[in-house]
Order: C-alpha cells, then sequence, then structure tokens
C-alpha cells in the first residue's frame, strides 16, 4: 500500500469516527430533549407553551418539534435517515430560533440561541455529509456516504 493509500485511508477512519461521535452526541441531546416535550412537558403543555411564544399551529409544531427530536435523535444514533434527519433539525432550530430565541442574545441562560445554533450547525453538517460508514444507511442501502464517493481516486 503507498503512502497516499495509508493517509487516505486514516483520514477516511477518522472522518467515520468524527461523523459518529457526532451522530451519537447530537442524537443523546435531541433524544432529551424530545422526550422532555413528550414526557415532562406532554404534548398539550409543549403546544400551549409553543403557542404562549407565538409559534404557528403550536399542537402541529409541538408534535413535529417532539418527533423529530425523538425519533430523529434516535435514527442519527443508529445512523439512518441521517441527511434527511439533519434536515429536519436544521428546520426544528430555524423555528426555534425566529420564534424563542433570536431576540434572547446568544447566551442561553438568558434566552438566548447558542444551543439551537450549535445543534443546527451540527445537523446541517450531516445533512452535508451523511452518516459515515458505521450506520445502518450504509448497511442497509449498501451506498457510500457522500463525502466517501468524493474522495475515491481512481485506480492507475
Amino acid at each position: 500500500m503507498t503512502t497516499t493509500n495509508t493517509t487516505a485511508k486514516t483520514t477516511t477512519h477518522l472522518r467515520d469516527l468524527a461523523l459518529l461521535a457526532a451522530r451519537v452526541g447530537l442524537g443523546v441531546v435531541l433524544i432529551a430533549h424530545g422526550w422532555q416535550k413528550f414526557d415532562e412537558f406532554g404534548i398539550e403543555g409543549t403546544a400551549a407553551s409553543f403557542d404562549q411564544m407565538g409559534v404557528p399551529l403550536p399542537t402541529v409544531s409541538a408534535w413535529f418539534a417532539a418527533l423529530v427530536e425523538l425519533v430523529g435523535g434516535a435514527a442519527l444514533i443508529i445512523g439512518l435517515a441521517v441527511p434527511l434527519v439533519g434536515l429536519l433539525v436544521v428546520i426544528d432550530m430555524i423555528g426555534a430560533w425566529w420564534f424563542v430565541h433570536r431576540d434572547g442574545g446568544i447566551f442561553v441562560a438568558e434566552g438566548g440561541y447558542e444551543l439551537v445554533l450549535t445543534i443546527g450547525v451540527a445537523a446541517l453538517l450531516l445533512a452535508a455529509f451523511g452518516a459515515g460508514r458505521w450506520g445502518l444507511d450504509r448497511l442497509l442501502f449498501g451506498r457510500r456516504s457522500r463525502s466517501d464517493r468524493r474522495q475515491t481516486v481512481p485506480a492507475h
């Protein structure tokens, strides 16, 4: 194996490890927030809170946020439908920023958007790069992630 192939293989393994860590970390945070909407607040309570914050269609929005966060978080952890889930999470976070956090400054302790921004950007990266090699998307569909396809070098 040439040095170029060894370097490319190491880079690919590191990228896949980073994607796995990002998926699991983001998935855990999303599951916690989604579960909170179902278990602690209830969908009715979440919808009432959304209504007070001026979120349109508060019951529909509460269901959307709770399901995207809970089910989407689990899907990220196992690497299933990662580009789609990433986009849904980005939409969820744009709504959270627009209707709840945009006027609160940056710091979450003051009602700001730092957590929403961090979750949204991480989800955007996962939407762009996919699950990597260590996820169900690859196992079920046998396809490489977008970033795998870009790094493939033809043999000479």
